[in-house]
């Protein structure tokens, strides 16, 4: 399962600020020093071999306006689970949503993180998803402070 010095430097060029242009993959591929055909031919050969796993967005959320964040605690039974967390997901509001084992005291076991303007604007929308979803049993649990906004980074020279 090795990995061509190439496709190193692809995966470093995704790693980095993402271009906000109109043609975000042509820029990366210039960088790299391969067309843009090339670029996403490989990408997609990456991801079908699983040398890229997932590849995703971090939200600066401060830096948009976002100024009060929640991770939401559900109590779904089960058999919901599944249904309740796609109908979660699909919010606008919802960057994040998983599921765990519940802990002993804690029966929570469906976990959203939503971000807003104001409290009261992320208690709406999560009034909004209970609503739509049935689940009343929550935890609202407000961030106080951010630890890290990094993603891993690999094939990075020391």
């Amino acid at each position: 399962m090795a990995i061509s010095e190439q496709d190193k430097a692809i995966i470093k060029a995704l790693q980095e600020d993402f271009p906000l242009c109109e043609e975000p993959y042509k820029i990366l591929a210039q960088r790299v020093g391969i067309s843009e055909e090339e670029f996403l031919r490989r990408v997609k050969e990456l991801v079908d071999e699983k040398k890229i796993r997932k590849m995703g967005a971090v939200l600066r959320h401060r830096e948009v306006g976002f100024n009060a964040n929640a991770l939401c605690a559900w109590q779904v039974s089960p058999e919901k689970l599944d249904d309740t967390a796609q109908i979660m997901s699909a919010h606008a509001a919802v960057s994040h949503c998983y599921d765990r084992t519940p802990a002993p005291n804690w029966n929570y076991n469906l976990y959203t993180m939503i971000h807003a303007k104001t409290r009261d604007e992320c208690e709406q929308i999560i009034g909004e998803l209970a609503s739509m979803t049935g689940v009343t049993n929550y935890k609202i649990l407000y961030t106080k402070r951010e630890w890290k906004k990094t993603g891993m980074k690999y094939f990075c020279e020391t």
